[in-house]
Parts: C-alpha cells; sequence; structure tokens
C-alpha cells in the first residue's frame, strides 16, 4: 500500500508545470533542476529543493503511472 504524497505549503501548480515544461525540454537532467527553480521563481535553495522533491514523488500519481 503506497502512502500519500503530502504536499508541501510551498509547492504551487506553476512549480509543477514549470518542471513538467523542463523536463520535456530536455535542456537539464532533472536531479539538476534545483538552480532552475531558484532563478525562475526567485526561491531560496531549500525552497527549491523541497518543490523538486515533492515533484520527482508525486510524478506517477499526477501523471497517472506514464512515463516520459
Amino acid at each position: 500500500m503506497k502512502s500519500e504524497i503530502i504536499k508541501p505549503d510551498i509547492v504551487e501548480e506553476e512549480h509543477l508545470q514549470f518542471l513538467d515544461d523542463l523536463q520535456m525540454s530536455g535542456e537539464t537532467n532533472m536531479f539538476g533542476a534545483t538552480p532552475y527553480i531558484q532563478d525562475h521563481f526567485n526561491l531560496s535553495a531549500r525552497d527549491s529543493m523541497t518543490i523538486l522533491q515533492y515533484w520527482m514523488e508525486s510524478f506517477s500519481q499526477r501523471h497517472g503511472n506514464k512515463k516520459q
């Protein structure tokens, strides 16, 4: 049984869409996406890592288990 992934308060839909778009662009390996989040949204490294971690952990749940 999978546990529910709880979305941190800092995470907004625009962050998730930005990361989806970044992944599709192929511009960077997503493990290196933290600086992109920092620059685009003017966030701290810590908040950016929190967003990225949630994006990674919730990816299959948000995208219906489809692989990209």
